[in-house]
């Protein structure tokens, strides 16, 4: 292992398997707790999982709870994770607030706040949105494939909010699958995101045609020229909305973007701005050089922005086509709070 080493030879060497992992860090050890435990115990834990572990307060930096990704490990110090026992990979019912924006028998359709994962999965097994539909759904869903569990035709990052539409039936889920991979070429789909990036992009408008495929970390995407097997093909459209703080140079400090997409990869939108040099504010994943912009900015709004601890992205607008009546729905739902609070701050600068 580099930069560390096994301060116990009785630990586990997978990610299922319960028990401690105590590592001590090497003469040339930095940078964040997560990334250095992924290089540290890759391929055995990803960084997500290790992220996740923090958070649930089972990582510990001279036995002090880690509660941080970010926080900086440093030579000498000794920090023990524990492997919990596997959790049922069945979903639970769990009752978790929702915003629902529309709901009859065949879809439900909501405002999903921040901080909410859409589906279970290593190291989120309770505490998300499909926790939250079968809790709110109950006997109104009818099941997919057979079991009775929400059908999820499209997501959002856990720190993305915005509208989102969820199947009850096959049938449901079928239809709506077939729109969101037709990406509105021949139907009236319509999904739009609402993006504050820094800096300035060029032009009013622009369009983004860069593939994606895991980064070198297999957690985070980045864009690639290669024709590996897990390079997609990826467009986003955006159109400049506001711009905070323009100078007699041409420049600005932050812009308020609409982003649309051709295509639907992970990440695409977070990629795609920082690939063009205008990440969103608050991506520690793909923008995490800007932070320190924050420190040139005036107060209040340095304050803000250094508090604001997700990325600044909104999915606004959904337009679908109803999977049995076919009738054309529009559902929007405004910024939130959080967002409000940051566009104003940069737009009062």
């Amino acid at each position: 292992m580099k930069n560390a080493k096994p301060f116990s030879e009785a630990t586990p060497d997978r990610e299922d398997q319960p028990g401690d992992e105590t590592l001590v860090a090497g003469d040339e050890a930095g940078g964040r707790l997560d990334a250095w435990l992924a290089e540290a115990l890759g391929p055995d834990l990803s960084r997500s999982r290790i992220k996740a572990l923090i958070e649930t307060g089972a990582v510990f930096v001279n036995e002090v709870p880690a509660r941080q990704a970010k926080q900086k490990i440093h030579p000498g110090d000794i920090v023990r994770l524990t492997l919990p026992e596997p959790e049922d990979p069945d979903p639970i019912g769990e009752d978790i607030p929702l915003e629902v924006l529309y709901e009859d028998d065949d879809l439900i359709v909501i405002n999903k706040q921040a901080g909410l994962v859409v589906h279970p999965g290593a190291g989120n097994w309770t505490g998300t949105l499909v926790n939250a539909l079968i809790y709110h759904c109950g006997d109104s869903l009818s099941g997919i494939g057979g079991v009775r569990r929400p059908g999820i035709v499209h997501r959002l990052d856990r720190d993305t909010t915005g509208v989102m539409v969820i199947a009850k039936n096959d049938h449901a889920h079928r239809h709506l699958a077939e729109q969101f991979a037709d990406h509105g070429l021949t139907g009236p789909l319509e999904r739009a995101y609402q993006a504050i990036v820094w800096g300035k992009p060029q032009g009013l408008k622009g369009t983004i045609d860069a593939a994606l495929g895991r980064a070198r970390d297999r957690v985070r995407r980045t864009v690639r020229t290669d024709d590996g097997p897990d390079v997609r093909h990826a467009v986003t459209h955006y159109l400049v909305r506001e711009r905070y703080d323009e100078r007699p140079d041409g420049s600005c400090a932050a812009s308020m973007v609409e982003c649309r997409l051709e295509t639907g990869r992970t990440h695409q939108i977070r990629v795609h701005m920082a690939h063009i040099g205008h990440p969103l504010v608050g991506d520690e994943d793909y923008g995490a050089a800007f932070r320190t912009k924050a420190n040139r900015l005036p107060e209040p709004l340095r304050g803000i922005v250094s508090d604001f601890n997700r990325q600044a992205l909104h999915a606004y607008l959904l337009v679908i086509e109803h999977p049995v009546s076919g009738e054309t729905l529009r559902f929007e739902a405004p910024l939130p709070a959080d967002m409000a609070q940051l566009r104003a701050a940069f737009a009062a600068i």
